[in-house]
């Protein structure tokens, strides 16, 4: 089973994207804590703030289950409320992870010692240098 991970380092406000080979994820809720070793991150702590399934639709924590739900909402994921006082019914997934999980959405909540983009392979972008040939134009 693939999921895609997408991991939000909040100090900074960017998110990065990996691609897990891991049944470790399956049964865990929404608001876990996870080790960063299990994910190629040694030294980090992730939390699930939420995800979903193979077919798009978003994970609610408030829904205790790993299946769907056509759930009647006010606010939250998956729901944009145009008035005062409007519910919709819409479906959604439950809070904890299955198998049919396409993606999981962590934040970190404790750093590892080495830097986030050098561990999962992600090259710093310098930044871009004028040429003389350029500065000569303006």
């Amino acid at each position: 089973m693939e999921i895609k991970l997408v991991i939000n380092n909040p100090k900074t406000g960017r998110s990065y994207q990996k691609q897990l080979e891991g049944e470790f994820l399956v049964g865990m809720k929404i608001g876990a804590k996870v080790n960063g070793d299990n994910i190629g991150l040694p030294g980090y702590e992730l939390e699930i703030t939420g995800g979903s399934d193979n077919a798009g639709f978003p994970m609610r924590r408030d829904i205790d289950s790993s299946g769907r739900k056509q759930a009647l909402l006010t606010k939250g994921p998956g729901v944009h409320i145009n008035r005062e006082g409007m519910k919709k019914r819409k479906t959604v997934r439950g809070n904890t992870i299955g198998e049919v999980t396409a993606q999981v959405n962590l934040k970190i909540t404790k750093l590892g010692s080495k830097d986030l983009e050098e561990l999962l392979g992600i090259k710093k972008e310098e930044p871009a240098v004028e040429s003389e040939e350029h500065k000569e134009k303006k």
